[in-house]
């Protein structure tokens, strides 16, 4: 086994952050992974330009964030690091930024140290965002935050993979609510909402493939997905498909809705 790899990990089950991993051309997946992949993109061609769309929009995010200020992030649901990390786009602005990455995925934490080794700016952490209070409670959020300060509430592609069962809505509100105003959330969200009936049959066989992985696909309404910022103030031009927020490359359409609130 290869020494980025934990002892946990189940090689038998694929996981969700291992195939966007491959889906952005990474090399930290295996064969599960990129066998069920492989049975999305089938389905779904476009899969591996909507993974970079979406850290297109994470990268112009990041970029607006730092723009007003914000020189603190707290990544939920954070992924394996791959070219174009938030620590690396934000401390090229700011060498001074601060980023916590958070994840469940045992690959995603070990792998993310490894990387951020040397930077006393950057850590990752093992923990499930559906647990907000144990997520702001570790010592590595605590030790590298300050929450007196804006902070800027990350979850880029990861809740339409928390079921409604786990309340996606109140652990967003429980992080809005931990930081202070002038802070921000910034999220992107799969949703089939107005797209043409062929990419919602192609969703809905994706959705079926994902109950194989380690995390069932939730595809919410854009009501749905605007009201993750209840209780903040949408920055322009508000919840959008993803390429239409504020664009600087031509990134396909892709059945994703986004939006960056500011927290009054």
């Amino acid at each position: 086994m290869e020494l980025w790899v934990p002892s946990s990990v189940d090689l038998s089950r694929p996981s969700v952050a291992r195939m966007y991993d491959y889906f952005l051309g990474g090399s930290h997946n295996f064969a599960v992974d990129r066998e069920t992949a492989k049975a999305i993109e089938k389905i779904y061609p476009g899969m591996a330009g909507a993974a970079r769309a979406n850290r297109n929009f994470l990268r112009r995010a990041v970029r607006y964030l730092c723009a007003q200020g914000v020189d603190q992030f707290l990544d939920l649901g954070s992924g394996i690091p791959t070219v174009g990390n938030v620590h690396e786009i934000a401390q090229q602005t700011n060498p001074a930024a601060r980023v916590v990455y958070v994840d469940v995925e045992p690959v995603a934490v070990a792998h993310g140290n490894a990387l951020l080794a040397g930077n006393d700016r950057a850590v990752a952490v093992r923990a499930d965002l559906r647990d907000p209070d144990a997520v702001l409670a570790t010592p590595e959020v605590r030790g590298v935050l300050d929450f007196d300060r804006p902070i800027a509430v990350l979850l880029a592609s990861v809740l339409h993979f928390v079921p409604d069962g786990d309340d996606p809505h109140a652990a967003v509100a429980r992080y809005r609510d931990a930081v202070c105003p002038g802070s921000y959330v910034a999220l992107s969200h799969g949703s089939l909402e107005g797209m043409p009936q062929d990419s919602v049959t192609s969703g809905e066989r994706v959705r079926a493939v994902y109950q194989r992985t380690d995390a069932q696909l939730v595809l919410r309404s854009t009501a749905d997905i605007t009201r993750f910022f209840d209780g903040l103030d949408l920055v322009e031009p508000g919840v959008v498909l993803l390429p239409e927020w504020r664009p600087d490359s031509d990134d396909a359409y892709i059945s994703a809705y986004v939006g960056v609130g500011r927290k009054p």
